[in-house]
């Protein structure tokens, strides 16, 4: 490849030679030199340089070794923190030893190394080669354990995109279903608890800021998500009152008294549904509805 492109490069200084040497006069030689020079040096050096520098990025180096050596080296850079080296070292020794009971392992353990070096793309695609290949081995919990927590330590604030919230959440529930009663199913259900949560904690972002701009209609629609898909979260109280104000602002009171009535039943003593009385009623919350009696039957 380096010589057809050297020719290449000779075969347009030529040319040019040409059209110099028709042109005539001590410029022309200047420019021919130069062109020589331009051609026959500077292009042929820097194909060699591209070239070298292709063959430095395609290579890959290859550590030859028995499958206790390059497992063991693996496990030793695990615990030295080098999750980098340890990977390849796994990786090898699937490459080297396919079909070795070791090498089964070293696919999870190089997936391992890649999650705690926070490669979380290059983990996820691991797991799911070991998943697809290997679906019925002892480890198959933890691979899809170690997939969902993949998704889960990404989790941005509900200010961001929540396309990984989402795809944690749906892993975490794949545990649930697939692995019931296990240690890794246990802690899921605590995951899937603040992942719900963080997603309705979007929604209450988003519809209060369709709220402080008077967009009330965009608002309920948010607030309802919350009420409807995540009313066992830490947001539904203030979701039912924000639909209250919302409500209230579009003039629908039986609407706002019914969604008031809701929170108060279900949040009694909360601030939340003083606040909501106080909008309803034009003011605040008698000292006697404030007990364990609900307030709503004021109305």
């Amino acid at each position: 490849m380096r010589r057809q492109f050297v020719t290449q490069a000779a075969e347009r200084g030529r040319l040019r030679l040409g059209l110099l040497l028709a042109q005539g006069g001590q410029l022309a030689h200047q420019q021919v030199d130069l062109a020589l020079l331009r051609h026959f040096f500077v292009i042929p050096a820097l194909a060699l340089m591209i070239a070298a520098c292709a063959s430095k990025k395609e290579e890959e180096p290859y550590i030859e070794g028995t499958v206790d050596s390059l497992y063991n080296q693996g496990m030793d850079f695990l615990a030295e923190e080098r999750f980098t080296d340890a990977a390849q070292y796994f990786n090898e020794v699937e490459r080297q030893h396919p079909y070795s009971v070791w090498a089964t392992k070293a696919k999870l353990m190089s997936a391992y190394a890649q999650y705690q070096n926070n490669k979380y793309d290059d983990a996820v695609t691991a797991l799911d080669r070991f998943i697809a290949v290997h679906p019925g081995n002892r480890d198959i919990a933890y691979a899809y354990y170690l997939k969902a927590l993949c998704f889960y330590e990404q989790i941005a604030d509900v200010q961001r995109d929540q396309t990984l919230t989402r795809k944690a959440l749906d892993a975490l529930q794949e545990i649930v279903t697939r692995f019931p009663g296990t240690t890794y199913s246990r802690d899921a259900r605590l995951k899937i608890d603040l992942t719900r949560d963080h997603l309705a904690g979007k929604e209450m972002a988003i519809g209060r800021f369709y709220e402080r701009r008077a967009q009330f209609l965009a608002a309920i629609n948010r607030f309802k998500v919350v009420v409807d898909q995540y009313g066992d979260t830490t947001h539904s109280p203030e979701a039912l009152e924000r639909l209250t104000e919302s409500f209230m602002a579009l003039g629908l009171v039986d609407e706002a008294r019914k969604t008031a009535a809701v929170l108060g039943y279900n949040y009694p003593g909360s601030d939340w549904y003083r606040d909501a009385y106080a909008i309803v009623e034009g003011k605040p919350m008698p000292a006697a509805a404030s007990g364990n009696k609900p307030w709503y039957r004021f109305w």
